[in-house]
């Protein structure tokens, strides 16, 4: 044990200690072995005293002010400073005698005659007022979680030990050297918040290495410089870690009072020291933190899709583009078995992809089959890549793949344009085949029917010759149809009013609207802007859209029409209360030649020249249907301004 200053006061005789009546003392005494351990006490040293138990320690039970008390020699006594369980500072006189030591307590105040010991008491409470402030600093640096409750917890500790002092505290961004926070007690000069000085012997004990502070952010000066008005003396300590620099306490005098400046330099290094390593660890924490965000952010918005799983094949990371393909929001993905969002029938090859890539054998653009949250299949494209931790061991795997319906849709695309093409070159070659036979045709069948009345041809015969002449018309319609989509419009485009094409084409369709005993409802738009287009072609759009409607209806429907104007644009709708159309056929209803009527009532390429027309100008035509509902065909043109 360490030896204290020993102070012989005049005390009473403790022999008395050896009697077993130590209850009849009226001061806290105690009985003690050689090694400062307790053997018998009195109930006022037990109230004075922490929980004693058999065998406990002098410094557990009463604990020091300051140094540890000192083994006096046999028959000779020794004071020292201690602390009550309940705070109160003690003296605590010892004599040792024989193999025991006697122990007298009595409760001590700055100002008692002793004047050497009142000293060192009062030493030893400034001691521990620092202790405490530097020990509470480091808690509350612990637990900031701000850079503002960072700079709070600095200047508390700062008025603590210098009261009277002026005193400011800065924080800066090491990377660029500028003011990220600010805490001052005084008035400070005029331009002296921003200006970051420091006295190069204060820098270069702090090991700041010169290079990171930026010219013109940061001034390294001979002379200690004074930020408060008023100030007679003062200095600048660098919060600095590792050689960066994280900012600047200053600490000044103002005038009358007394300072030592060696002793206060001295403890605020100290505490700068300590508070330097909190900011330092919260600017990591806080750049961690941003760049966690910045790469979540990149993930949950990167125009892929992006899964990663860990080792037991649980979802880790499930981004927006993979939430948007399935239906699946990620509070639903998270933390389930990967194989939760495949088919059962793929889950084995996209089980086998996976523990390829951990066994070090990634994938580069493998297909893989997906389950929606609709039922529906999707397939997408993939590479994959190990998670490392890091350690450098593998963590699990992340995905990142496309959307293959885009790619298969484009391919659709191609392949129908490559259709149609063919189908313009056939029917060139069949329009010219037909054309001449196909008049003679329906000439001589005119001239017949005409002559029938004068002939008195039966009335059978007649309606042969109906019906010749009506199969050469169908034929006739059905080259025109072909001629129609195979070559590019002859008229030239103009602006057209939408809404008076509309009413064209329902005058066109008047026979077949009376036919299905059907009526016609038109909601326009007031004042849509001009298109600009082939009016012709449209008419005929329309038409198509219309016949085909009244086709759907049964007998009494209705046929609906709409216009409104968008922000891109304009739209129309042509709906029907007819029977709908089947999923299956909603994907091929746009093919050459598929048609839903029965043999010999369409040709299946009216929604075909439908399609091709409006992509033409610039627009595009799409169908949604419910069975037993109807159906209805959404076409979107561009402005004229567009």
């Amino acid at each position: 044990m360490s030896d204290p200053a020993v102070i012989q006061p005049s005390v009473k005789d403790l022999e008395v200690l050896r009697a077993p009546a130590l209850e009849a003392l009226p001061e806290a005494a105690a009985l003690l072995d050689s090694g400062f351990r307790l053997l018998q006490s009195n109930q006022a040293f037990l109230d004075l005293a922490h929980p004693p138990r058999a065998g406990a320690a002098l410094t557990e039970l009463l604990q020091p002010m300051g140094l540890s008390p000192a083994t006096p020699a046999d028959g000779a006594s020794c004071e020292y400073l201690a602390r009550s369980a309940d705070g109160r500072p003690l003296r605590v006189t010892l004599r040792r005698v024989g193999e025991q030591i006697g122990l007298l307590a009595r409760p001590f105040a700055v100002g008692d005659a002793d004047q050497p010991l009142a000293a060192a008491m009062s030493a030893v409470e400034v001691q521990r007022k620092k202790q405490d402030a530097l020990l509470a600093l480091s808690r509350e640096l612990a637990l900031a979680a701000s850079e503002d409750e960072l700079v709070a917890s600095i200047s508390r500790c700062i008025r603590c030990l210098f009261p009277g002092r002026h005193f400011c505290v800065r924080i800066i961004d090491p990377r660029t050297c500028r003011l990220t926070s600010l805490y001052a007690e005084g008035r400070m000069l005029e331009g002296a918040r921003e200006r970051l000085a420091l006295r190069r012997s204060a820098a270069d004990k702090a090991h700041v290495d010169p290079r990171t502070l930026l010219p013109g952010r940061v001034v390294l000066t001979e002379e200690e410089p004074l930020v408060f008005a008023g100030s007679i003396s003062g200095f600048a300590t660098p919060l600095s870690a590792t050689g960066q620099f994280f900012g600047l306490v200053n600490l000044e005098y103002p005038q009358g009072l007394a300072a030592d400046l060696a002793r206060d330099e001295k403890l605020l290094i100290q505490l700068v020291n300590q508070a330097a390593i909190g900011v330092r660890n919260a600017k990591l924490i806080e750049e961690l933190t941003f760049m966690k965000k910045y790469f979540e952010q990149l993930i949950e918005n990167a125009n892929a899709l992006i899964l990663a799983v860990d080792r037991k094949n649980e979802v880790i990371v499930f981004n927006r583009a993979l939430a948007q393909l399935t239906g699946y929001a990620r509070a639903e993905v998270i933390g389930k078995k990967v194989s939760s969002l495949v088919p059962e029938a793929a889950r084995a090859e996209l089980g086998k992809m996976f523990e390829l890539t951990l066994a070090g054998q990634p994938a580069t653009n493998a297909e893989a089959v997906l389950r929606a949250k609709g039922g529906h299949e999707v397939r997408v494209a993939v590479s994959t890549s190990t998670v490392l931790t890091a350690a450098g061991e593998v963590e699990g795997v992340i995905a990142i793949g496309q959307d293959l319906s885009r790619q298969r849709e484009l391919e659709r695309r191609i392949i129908q344009a490559e259709k149609l093409a063919s189908l313009g070159q056939l029917a060139a070659g069949v329009v010219h085949e037909i054309n001449n036979p196909l008049t003679t045709i329906t000439m001589y069948a005119e001239a017949l029917l005409q002559l029938a009345p004068l002939r008195g041809t039966e009335a059978a015969d007649v309606e042969k010759l109906e019906r010749i002449h009506e199969s050469a018309e169908r034929i006739v319609r059905f080259a025109r149809d072909l001629t129609s989509y195979a070559k590019p419009a002859e008229e030239k485009p103009e602006t057209i009013e939408l809404n008076s094409v509309l009413d064209q084409a329902a005058r066109y369709c008047e026979h077949a609207f009376k036919q299905a005993g059907a009526s016609l409802a038109r909601i326009y738009g007031d004042a849509l802007p001009t298109i600009r287009g082939v009016r012709a072609n449209l008419v005929q759009v329309f038409v198509n859209l219309l016949t085909n409607a009244c086709h759907a209806l049964p007998r009494g429907g209705q046929v609906s029409v709409v216009t409104r104007e968008l922000s891109d644009g304009v739209e129309i709708e042509v709906s029907d209360t007819g029977a709908g159309i089947e999923a299956a056929h909603s994907a091929r209803i746009f093919e050459p030649f598929f048609t839903t009527k029965p043999e010999g009532h369409g040709t299946g390429l009216g929604l075909t020249i439908v399609q091709g027309i409006i992509e033409k100008h610039g627009g595009t035509v799409r169908v949604s249907s419910a069975m037993g509902k109807g159906t209805t065909f959404t076409v979107w043109l561009p402005t004229s301004g567009r």
